[in-house]
């Protein structure tokens, strides 16, 4: 295999694992916006109840973002 063919066969994994990522990017960013979009209601609705509906949110996006971070390391296990 010359040179110029194992340089275009890793730059056609980087650019599907580039894809890849991008989907996989699509289910945190959903389940956060319904994270903070909930959060808010709740807030909205009992707001005596801040501190544990925050820290309810908090770990919620920490788990989310936690999943992205997943798909990140992915693209580049392969």
């Amino acid at each position: 295999m010359s040179a110029l063919q194992t340089l275009a066969a890793e730059g056609l994994t980087g650019n599907i694992a580039s894809v890849g990522y991008g989907l996989a990017a699509i289910g945190p960013g959903v389940g956060v916006g319904i994270i903070f979009g909930n959060g808010t209601q709740a807030l909205a609705r009992q707001p005596e109840a801040a501190g544990l509906i925050r820290t309810n949110q908090i770990m919620g996006f920490a788990f989310c973002e936690a999943l992205a971070l997943i798909g990140i390391v992915m693209g580049y296990a392969y």
